[in-house]
């Protein structure tokens, strides 16, 4: 398949491959694969058109559909800043990818998701995204988590608890700071002293080690 004929079903098969009935230690790490990195090679390799393309809006008609707009979410939160890694294009299409998930979450396509690793996914904008209304943004995340914890099977509990605590550590940070401080130098922003001290200590928590989780 070329990148212009790039489906939504190939999208969610390549970002969620462990299938609809995931391994527990295998669900994890593959979370940690998606979002520290481990599928950077693949994204440069495949996705670099779509994602320009995505941005562009030339598959903006993928949002009729409860699945469509989850893969565009994909696309637009995740692959910009494998694509656009160490420049501000990497974080250029959150505005948009928030807008898809804040009507996604109001037009039912967010529950129509049929597991809760889609659902995961699909409310990663409310993080990512910053904006003037990034606290409420991340106050509506953290109750979404705390939703998919419950509706999380039994024997998957354990991870979901932990990423619950992932909106909360993003809610922090921007409480204190207004901003993802540790995109500051790429954005061209000038740290405060408080800032630097933060970034120094590296305890981001998109760098959180989510194996942890199913240990």
């Amino acid at each position: 398949m070329t990148q212009s004929a790039v489906t939504p079903e190939e999208i969610i098969n390549f970002w969620f491959p462990d299938g609809p009935n995931p391994e527990p230690k295998r669900h994890m790490d593959l979370w940690m694969w998606r979002m520290r990195g481990g599928a950077n090679d693949d994204i440069m390799a495949k996705y670099v058109e779509v994602t320009e393309r995505a941005a562009l809006g030339n598959f903006d008609d993928w949002a009729e559909t409860p699945m469509g707009r989850l893969a565009l979410i994909v696309i637009l939160d995740q692959f910009p800043r494998t694509v656009w890694a160490g420049s501000p294009n990497a974080y250029s299409q959150d505005p948009k990818a928030l807008d898809l998930c804040l009507e996604g979450l109001d037009n039912g396509h967010f529950d129509a998701l049929e597991n809760v690793w889609f659902k995961s996914a699909f409310k990663l904008p409310l993080e990512h995204c910053e904006c003037p209304d990034h606290v409420a943004n991340l106050d509506r995340a953290v109750q979404i988590a705390d939703r998919i914890l419950e509706e999380a099977p039994e024997y998957l509990k354990e991870g979901y608890r932990f990423a619950a605590e992932q909106p909360r550590k993003h809610r922090a940070v921007i409480a204190q700071f207004g901003r993802h401080s540790h995109r500051n130098a790429v954005l061209g922003c000038e740290s405060t002293p408080e800032e630097l001290d933060y970034i120094a200590k590296r305890e981001f928590p998109h760098e959180t080690d989510l194996s942890k989780a199913m240990n």
